[in-house]
């Protein structure tokens, strides 16, 4: 897997790319290997910055994830005195494949008015997939609500700059 990451980052940067970023956080080794092959562009994770803003904010974090895998790749990801609460929604995933993507935002909303009753204070969506349901979450809990694509652009757009 590795060589493969390695191969396409390769294939990016020989056709102009100035940055990447990947959008599955299961591979955080092999993003971590293309970073570093890599050292003259940005190389980012897709929860990297999305982590960085939900741990600057000092409140109890809520990650949701659609994906189980996601669970146990993306907690280590977070400072140990920052580890979030954690909910998965297996079936929002499902929902989603099957194109009923109401169903999907239902259960993303739903999982966060849990996170919220047990405490948290800002809400994370793990998955780029995910993203959609944002401002239903925040409509529904009130709370802040980060999302991987919008903030890992946002860096991207300021390390170019």
């Amino acid at each position: 897997m590795h060589q493969r990451f390695t191969t396409l980052a390769d294939y990016a940067v020989t056709n102009g790319a100035q940055a990447i970023l990947f959008t599955c956080s299961a591979f955080g080794s092999c993003i971590e290997r293309v970073a570093g092959q890599n050292a003259s562009i940005p190389v980012l994770k897709p929860n990297e910055a999305m982590i960085a803003e939900a741990v600057a904010t000092r409140q109890q974090i809520g990650l949701i994830a659609s994906f189980a895998p996601t669970l146990v790749s993306m907690p280590p990801e977070f400072p140990s005195d920052a580890q979030p609460q954690c909910a998965l929604v297996a079936e929002a995933m499902t929902a989603l494949n099957a194109g009923d993507m109401a169903l999907h935002d239902q259960l993303v909303v739903d999982a966060a008015r849990r996170l919220k009753a047990d405490g948290a204070g800002v809400i994370a969506l793990a998955q780029f997939s995910m993203a959609r349901a944002r401002d239903a979450v925040a409509a529904a809990t009130g709370l802040p609500v980060f999302t991987t694509p919008d903030i890992a652009i946002r860096l991207l757009k300021a390390k170019l700059s």
